[in-house]
C-alpha cells in the first residue's frame, strides 16, 4: 500500500508539472519532464539543466 501511495504521488506530481509546462508553453513533453525531475532528484542543478535544454534547442534551430 505504501508503494502504491508513492507511485500515485509521483504520478500526481508529474501530472501537475505537465499542466504547468503546457500552460507555460515550454515545449517539454511528459517523458522529458520525467527525465528532468529524475535528473534534479539525483543532484543536477535545475538552472544547469535549463541551460542545457536551451542550448540544445538553439543548436537544433541551426
Amino acid at each position: 500500500a505504501a508503494n502504491d501511495s508513492k507511485r500515485r504521488a509521483a504520478r500526481d506530481t508529474i501530472d501537475i508539472l505537465d499542466e504547468i509546462s503546457t500552460l507555460l508553453n515550454t515545449g517539454l513533453d511528459r517523458q522529458t519532464l520525467i527525465y528532468c525531475v529524475s535528473l534534479i532528484e539525483n543532484g543536477v542543478k535545475p538552472e544547469a539543466l535549463a541551460n542545457v535544454i536551451q542550448e540544445l534547442r538553439l543548436q537544433n534551430e541551426r
